[in-house]
């Protein structure tokens, strides 16, 4: 693991730099518009539909055993709230990954392209309808099984490592064909998945694992005062940019790294 080790020393280092932070502000306000325009729109709504739905087919009584009977019954009265809620969530995340890749990673690669690995050809193997194209794909699919792993929330630490695995596939997938657009050619990028997709997963968990916790702030928001939630909100969209930045950072670190060794032919550790 010593090639996923050096590109994460690499990545905390370049984090908080200045261009770094500087270049978060792009999706960060991107995304701050997007859901204060939805919240103040669609939130309300949402809701009133989803009590309608529930008065309509007797879920409240359902919902409200389900939550004694694991222990939960202090939040019977916000079951409506945190649904809304957790039906939105995996479209903030699945906005906020867009945004970091269309917008951030062709300059996290220009960036450590530039300073770490000046030499290396530019095949220029991706663009950017195929970077937006594997974007949608996999953020859709990822939306859907977040989705249908809500009920793992009764189970949070089990809850925690399923979404994290989903993060692990969903940024190993995203963030390796961004991080690769530029610098490597379509045959160098398919093998370059293949050979490392245990370490280029790794580094998807490892954000993932982080990437719980602006998830927990956000439903925290709807359990703590619907007057404090779009504060929480807008608390938890930074977070996502920031760990989608620094994961960025470390899929770029790694996989040029990883890219340069293929064509020096040397032997790869990122599996080790």
């Amino acid at each position: 693991m010593k090639g996923v080790a050096t590109a994460y020393r690499r990545a905390l280092r370049a984090q908080f730099s200045r261009r770094m932070l500087v270049l978060s502000g792009a999706p960060l306000v991107l995304s701050l518009l997007l859901w204060g325009a939805v919240l103040w729109t669609s939130l309300q709504p949402l809701v009133d539909w989803l009590q309608g739905l529930f008065a309509d087919y007797g879920l409240f009584q359902t919902s409200s055993s389900m939550l004694v009977t694991l222990g939960l019954g202090v939040f019977k009265a916000m079951a409506v709230p945190l649904l809304a809620i957790a039906l939105l969530l995996p479209l903030m995340i699945a906005s906020s990954l867009l945004f970091m890749g269309v917008i951030a990673m062709p300059a996290i690669e220009r960036h450590v392209g530039n300073t770490q690995y000046p030499k290396l050809e530019r095949k220029e193997g991706g663009s950017f309808l195929g970077s937006v194209a594997i974007n949608l794909g996999s953020t859709a699919v990822f939306a859907v099984l977040w989705l249908i792993s809500l009920p793992l929330y009764a189970v949070p630490p089990l809850a925690w490592l399923v979404q994290a695995c989903l993060w692990a596939w969903v940024t190993s997938r995203v963030m390796s064909y961004d991080a690769l657009a530029a610098h490597a050619s379509p045959e160098e990028r398919r093998a370059l998945v293949r050979r490392h997709r245990g370490a280029l997963l790794a580094i998807g968990f490892a954000t993932g694992l982080a990437g719980a916790l602006p998830g927990i702030v956000w439903m925290g928001g709807a359990l703590l005062s619907f007057l404090l939630f779009p504060f929480l909100a807008a608390l938890s969209l930074w977070l996502y940019i920031m760990i989608f930045l620094f994961a960025g950072l470390w899929f770029q670190y790694f996989c040029l790294g990883a890219l340069e060794e293929l064509r020096a032919g040397t032997p790869q550790d990122g599996n080790a």
